[in-house]
């Protein structure tokens, strides 16, 4: 049987990996994947405690609207990216030090 522990563990495992994603790369959709996994890491720790609190289901309630909004986040920023992309011809973040005209 899988402890709470193991998640946890699971949990921080894809938080620094998404930590690690945002800190080294230099392209923006790579970035946005690591907010993702580091969103999916909070997730799971929702759901963990809420699966161990057999009290009330609002850890999965909880995780439901954050899956949601992740996926609301993340149209926007593909959407950004996308016009950012048609101004500079680039989705290096360091490259783009300019947004007004």
């Amino acid at each position: 049987m899988i402890t709470l522990n193991d998640f946890i563990v699971i949990s921080v495992l894809l938080f620094c990996i998404g930590l690690f994603i945002i800190v080294s790369k230099k392209n923006a959709i790579q970035v946005l994947i690591g907010i993702e996994l580091m969103l999916n890491a909070a997730i799971l720790n929702l759901i963990a405690f809420g699966r161990y609190d057999r009290a009330a289901n609002g850890g999965q309630v909880f995780a439901l609207f954050a899956i949601v909004l992740a996926a609301a986040t993340t149209a926007v920023a593909l959407a950004i990216i996308l016009n950012v992309y048609r101004r500079y011809k680039t989705i290096n973040p360091d490259n783009v030090n300019q947004l007004k005209d």
